[in-house]
């Protein structure tokens, strides 16, 4: 018997706005949506605390956030890592040597990351799994302190940033440069933190669809890539969002947040997974119905 096809469907930025927590609860009830990542950082936390709350079978995770966005822990705890607004850099390149770089962050670093985990626990939410912010998870010195912190917390799941280049080339052929320098920095940053998930034994997605095309995750490219899914549990990110929202337009100005927030409610997509016998989880496992 063929391996069944598994679908994660993940929508990053829970908290960061309204605009953001609106569209999670629409895309949740009404669409595809099978979990989320909230930013404890993000000026709309608490809503989307009320929104988890009033959804309880919607599964949550921590989206880590460590540039262009607000600190959880006071800035003069965390000066290494904030700038003098007191907040996070704009430049996730300039961040990522600073955090590989400079051993004399590493003590706020561990305490950023740590009480951005226990904000989210201490409202009340299990997390489930760890993404972040620009991937930011995945730099080498953020995972090293991650592969400690998420056995002691209870976070069992893992996004690891691998997708297939060639796959995503044959669909969308745009920005081809910059498309094959990030396969080859998350290829190998994926290659490194493997043998630490499995000795902790958490758990990954076979592949992590959205890295390639971030904020352009539109219907049309979402039927192309559901016929190309790898036997097992692949997962799909989305950065959905309605307008006007000027914190997401600010933030993410190139980004298509109302066209990813139409294909997590598509009803052609629906039916593609349907025809396909794609099954909708989670990290948890739990199957959701194709509404």
């Amino acid at each position: 018997m063929p391996v069944q096809r598994k679908l994660i469907v993940n929508a990053d930025d829970f908290g960061l706005s309204s605009g953001v927590n609106r569209a999670v609860e629409i895309a949740w009830q009404q669409g595809i949506l099978t979990q989320t990542s909230l930013m404890a950082g993000g000026d709309a936390f608490e809503e989307a605390v009320d929104i988890a709350r009033r959804n309880p079978n919607l599964q949550v995770g921590l989206h880590l956030t460590l540039v262009q966005g607000k600190p959880v822990l006071p800035p003069e705890q965390i000066p290494g890592l904030v700038g003098i607004n007191g907040f996070f850099p704009d430049n996730p390149v300039s961040m990522g040597m600073k955090l590989f770089f400079d051993p004399t962050i590493r003590s706020q670093l561990r305490k950023e990351v740590e009480a951005q985990i226990l904000k989210v626990k201490n409202a009340g939410i299990s997390l489930s799994h760890i993404d972040g912010h620009l991937n930011i998870q995945m730099h080498p010195t953020v995972f090293a302190l991650l592969s400690e912190l998420m056995p002691l917390h209870g976070i069992s799941s893992f996004r690891i940033t691998r997708e297939r280049l060639w796959e995503n080339l044959r669909i969308d052929r745009s920005r081809m440069v910059g498309k094959t320098l990030e396969r080859i920095i998350f290829g190998a940053l994926a290659g490194h933190a493997m043998p630490t998930l499995k000795y902790y034994g958490i758990s990954t997605a076979e592949e992590v669809k959205g890295v390639l095309n971030s904020g352009r995750m539109t219907e049309d490219y979402l039927l192309e890539i559901l016929g190309r899914l790898q036997t097992g549990a692949s997962e799909v990110y989305f950065h959905p969002g309605y307008l006007p929202d000027a914190e997401i337009s600010r933030r993410m100005p190139d980004y298509h947040h109302e066209d990813e927030l139409t294909a997590l409610l598509s009803p052609r997509v629906r039916e593609r997974l349907q025809q396909l016998k794609i099954m909708l989880t989670n990290y948890r496992g739990d199957i959701k119905a194709n509404v």
